[in-house]
Formats: C-alpha cells, structure tokens, sequence
C-alpha cells in the first residue's frame, strides 16, 4: 500500500523534499526568537541599555521575517505537492477502472467508487499536507522547545517531563477510541452516497411511485448513522483541549512557583523564566499537535487502503502476451462454455455434485438437469453474415451469453472463438471493435447527437453518421429535432426517449462497421413497425455482418437464419423459426401465448 501511494508522488517529489526543509527553517526560527528575547530583557530592558534593546529587537524582527519567508516557502511547496499527489491518485484509480472487466466493476459499487475517487482522496491529501508540514513541525518544534529548556534551567525542565508524560497517557487514551470510530466512517459514507446516487438516478421512478417519504427517511437513516459517529469520535475529541488547558495550568502554576524563588535566589533571570513559559507553551502545544496528527493519520489509513485496493487491483481480462490484431471474418462458435458469475466450490455434476442441480421446467437441453451457473454447457456455432435471434425468459442467460462474445466476461469453462479463434487470443482493443455491443441498458452522455454518434467512430464524417442513423431509423426523430444533429442531448439521454435513445445507440455500433453486431434487447422500447424497419434494413444492407439479436419479442426474430432458445442457462433450441414450432416446447409455448394476446411470456410463468 505505501509504494503504491508512494508511486503517486510523481513529478512533485522536489516540492515534497522543500517542505519539510522549508518548515524546519520555519521552526528554528520560532524557537530561537524567545531565547533572543530573554537576552533582550535581561540586557536590555532590566540593564537599562537601550542599545541592547534595539540591537536584540532588530535581530528579533529580522528572525520573525525569515519565519515568515519560509513559512510562506512551505505553504506553497505543501500545497503544490498535495494538490498534485491528489490528482495523481484520482488519476491513477480512473484510469485503472477504465481497464476494469465487468467482473471487476463488480467487485465494487458505484457508490464506494465515487467515495473513493472524492471523500478519501481528500482525507489522503489533508494527510499529506499534514504529513510534509505538521509531522516536521510538531517533532522538531518540541524537541528543539526541550532542548531549549535544558539549555536555560535543567532543573525546570523536569516540570516539561513530567506533563509530557501525563498528556501523552491521557491523549493517547483518547485517540485511540477515535481511530477505531474512523474507521467505521467511511462505510456510512458509502451507504449516504449511494442513498443520493440511487434516488437521483431513479428520481422519475420515485416520483411515479409517490415514495419520496420513504427515500427521505432512508437518506436519513443513512445520515443518522453518520451523525452518530461524528458525534461520539468528536465527543471524545474534545476532551482533548480540556486535559491540555490543565496541564498546562498546571505547568505554568509549578513553573511560576518555583521559577520565583530561582528568581528570588538568584539562579535564574527574569528573561529566562519568561522564555520557560514560551517554551512550555511550545512543548505542550506540539504535544497536541502529534495527538491530532495520529487520529489524522488513523483516519486517513483507511482512505488509503481503499484508494490502493483500486489502484492495485489487477483486471481479470487482460491483453495476451501476442495478441492477434485482426479478426478474419465474423464467425462464432460457442463450445461447452460454463459461466458462473460467482463462481461455487464444490464438484462438478458429472462428479457428483448433486446439490447444485434442480430439475429444467422444460425438459431438453442439459438431460433434464441443470447447474446454478450463469451458463451451462453451452455449444453452437455461427457463420460469418448470418443473423442469429437469441430468446428466452428473464434470467436465462442471454445478456451473459453476448458479453462472452466481446470478452466483457471470460467463460470458466470451454471456449468462445470469433473469427476462428479464441477470444482471448485478440488485442481487447481490435476485439471490441470488431464485435460491437448495443447493450441491455442504453447510455447516451451529454453533448451533441453527433459526438454522441462519434463515439462509435471518432473522426466519422456527418455523411457517415446519416447513414448510420438512417440504417437504425434515428434519421427521422434526429431530423425533427430543432438543430439536427448539433441538437443537445442531456446528461443519460433523459430528453429523448426510450425509443429514441435505443436507435441512437444502434447508429453509434453501426458507425463502427464491425463484423459482429450485438444487439442486447436493443429494440424493446420501439414499435413494431419501427423494429421491423430495421431489422429489414440488416438484411438488405448488411448482409456480410454477423448480427445476434436478442429479444423478447417473437417478432423481433422469425426472420432470423435461425433462433437461439435459451432457458436457465442451457441451450434448448438452435433452428429456425418453423422448425422450432414443431420440435421446441418452449419456443411454442412462447409464441402461442405472444399471438394469442401479445402477453409477456415472462408473466405466465413457463420461461421465467
């Protein structure tokens, strides 16, 4: 965790090594300034020689410039190094989710990501500054206050001792209960973010569901817990000033009584007892400076292991050592992949695991039997231009099935080839643009449509982009729209439609003219007529691409070369449409129930 962090100092390691020096300066400075006044009392003022009073200030003002230079020197130097060693992090842990496999974005949520990447970077960029400034600081300032004392009256210093001790004891007692309230922190910053996150993103469905009471008091449950915590680590915190304001009374009330009769006896001037109380003061101080930098560090020690975690993470799909960097045609082929998207220890079925097999509602494809994988024993092939309809019921595994394809995923078991061979072969970059996905859950950013369409094909020509939009039918919303194609579309797309929003998304795979064209459920919010519009518009203009078309809808596929039936993670049909009718139970339970009153299979029972 330290060299990772270590790492993301950069090209501000010169500003980190200034500070501490700068800061030292600083401290030497504020340290000599009451030995020097001292000197100014007792051969100044009480000698009555005013030459010594201006020789002794002049020296004084000019030690208070210097520490203000260098303070200034050291708060610019801190704040260049922090700054930077906090983008540095931000960039670093974005850059490596961007490598992420779906599986890895798994592993977290969205919203400990965003708490991440804001809340403990920050905490991670205080502790820095605090790190380069007050751990210099507070340790040379107490050690140099000590020495000080020593040097003025041994005998006096042990009153320092004594407090150092007995503040140390108590604070330690203290922050000790605080780190570990700290440390439960910031997963209640996780649960408020995604509190925020979640009604922000569904706020439409809040609103239709008039469930905004209940949001508000799981927001404030979220906060009260936050609130709780804060309360009892800064509770606890502020018995720090009241255990310092003792002590230090209690320093300067043994320093006064016996620094008078020292006084009085001749064995200590009245500069140097001034200076004691400086001094005192200083030691004291820097004392509950380490205190406050230790809860801070406690702190900040969580923040930085989160942080590292996702920038040491290690993506599960990575390139190969020689990747391929072509893909020579669009064919697929499918042979015994199993996927389980967490996976389960145990035996396989075929040794005996038994415990993980539950009867398929529909008989056929695995034997009667089936596994609790995602996907099971799943074989099929695809010649390259053909078009391929996939369906079944919710969860049967036809979304996991696709993403196989384009390697968002790798399978457990078998292998998944493309263009003749295995995915993992290809460069993931020459892959995915070859096999384009339109996924289940369509994303549109803010901007324009065309840098929307753009992203399909950054330098694509607005005659290229028409053309992909007449192909997906977005032609006709776009050009209604007041600027076109220079039209504004808002952060998620959220002033288009559904409808709109799923052509939109087809148009930008298409300007990617890739060999494989995946569309995840990608016509579920268009009309019939729409989404017969362009599935025609494949057949008849893209005839060399593999096109998969996942669906819900019977319509949406009988023209398909053949049709993939899926349920529960097997395969129970491969043919087309009429020969389905005839030799697949599910595939005509599907379609009797759709013709008979355009119901949801889904809803009757027999695919779900």
């Amino acid at each position: 965790m330290i060299k990772t962090l270590y790492k993301q100092i950069g090209d501000y390691w010169k500003a980190s090594l200034l500070t501490p020096v700068w800061t030292a300066l600083e401290v030497v400075m504020d340290v000599l300034i009451p030995y020097v006044t001292a000197s100014l009392i007792d051969k100044g003022i009480n000698a009555g020689s005013m030459e010594n009073v201006y020789l002794y200030g002049a020296v004084m003002i000019g030690m208070a410039f210097l520490s203000l230079g260098f303070g200034i020197l050291a708060g610019r130097s801190v704040a260049y190094a922090a700054t930077g060693f906090a983008a540095n992090l931000r960039r670093a842990m974005y850059r490596n989710i961007q490598r992420f496999a779906f599986s890895d974005i798994d592993k977290y949520s969205t919203s400990g990501l965003v708490t991440r990447m804001t809340t403990d970077v920050s905490s991670l960029q205080n502790a820095y500054q605090q790190i380069l400034r007050i751990t210099v600081r507070a340790p040379f300032r107490l050690v140099l206050s000590i020495v000080m004392c020593l040097v003025i009256d041994a005998r006096l210093s042990f009153i320092f001792i004594i407090a150092m001790v007995i503040l140390s004891f108590s604070l330690y007692n203290i922050i000790s209960r605080v780190a570990r309230l700290f440390q439960q922190v910031f997963v209640k910053y996780d649960e408020l973010n995604q509190s925020v996150q979640e009604n922000i993103q569904a706020i439409r469905v809040v609103k239709a569901f008039v469930r905004e009471d209940f949001e508000n008091q799981k927001f404030s449950r979220a906060a009260e817990g936050l609130y709780r915590l804060y309360v009892r680590a800064e509770s606890l915190m502020a018995l720090n000033h009241p255990v310092m304001n003792i002590v230090v009374y209690g320093c300067i009330i043994a320093l006064s009584w016996w620094g008078a009769q020292f006084v009085v006896g001749g064995t200590l001037t009245t500069g140097e007892l001034t200076s004691l109380f400086t001094y005192v003061m200083s030691i004291l101080q820097s004392l509950m400076m380490l205190s406050m930098i230790f809860v801070m560090l406690t702190q900040s020690a969580a923040s930085a292991k989160r942080v590292s975690e996702v920038i040491e993470e290690q993506p599960d799909i990575v390139n190969p050592d020689n990747p391929v960097y072509e893909v020579s045609d669009g064919s697929v082929e499918f042979r015994g992949v199993r996927f389980d998207y967490k996976p389960t220890p145990g035996p396989s079925p075929r040794e005996g695991g038994g415990e993980y097999q539950t009867p398929l509602p529909w008989g056929g494809g695995g034997g009667g039997l089936h596994r609790r994988s995602a996907l099971y024993n799943v074989s099929f092939s695809i010649g390259s231009g053909e078009t391929i309809g996939v369906i079944g019921g919710t969860g049967s595994g036809k979304s996991t099935l696709v993403n196989l394809i384009s390697r968002l995923y790798d399978v457990g078991q078998g292998e998944v080839l493309v263009g003749g061979r295995n995915v993992k072969d290809y460069d993931l970059a020459t892959l995915r643009n070859e096999v384009a996905v339109v996924l289940q859950k369509n994303t549109l950013f803010s901007g324009t449509v065309l840098e929307n369409l753009r992203w399909g094909k950054p330098n694509a020509t607005l005659e290229e982009c028409r053309e992909a939009c007449r192909l997906a039918c977005a032609d006709e919303f776009i050009d209604q729209m007041p600027d076109g194609y220079d039209s504004r579309i808002e952060q998620g797309g959220t002033n288009v439609s559904g409808g709109q929003k799923q052509r939109l998304c087809i148009a930008r795979a298409l300007l990617k003219r890739p060999k494989v064209l995946v569309l995840d459920d990608s016509t579920s919010a268009c009309d019939t007529q729409t989404d017969a519009k362009i599935q025609r518009a494949f057949r008849e203009e893209l005839p060399a691409m593999t096109k998969l078309i996942i669906a819900q809808r019977i319509s949406s596929v009988e023209h398909c070369d053949r049709i993939l039936v899926m349920d529960n993670g097997v395969v129970t049909g491969y043919d087309t449409h009429e020969r389905l009718l005839k030799t697949n139970a599910l595939y005509k339970e599907i379609y009797d129930i759709q013709t008979a009153d355009c119901g949801d299979f889904d809803k009757k029972g027999g695919a779900a």
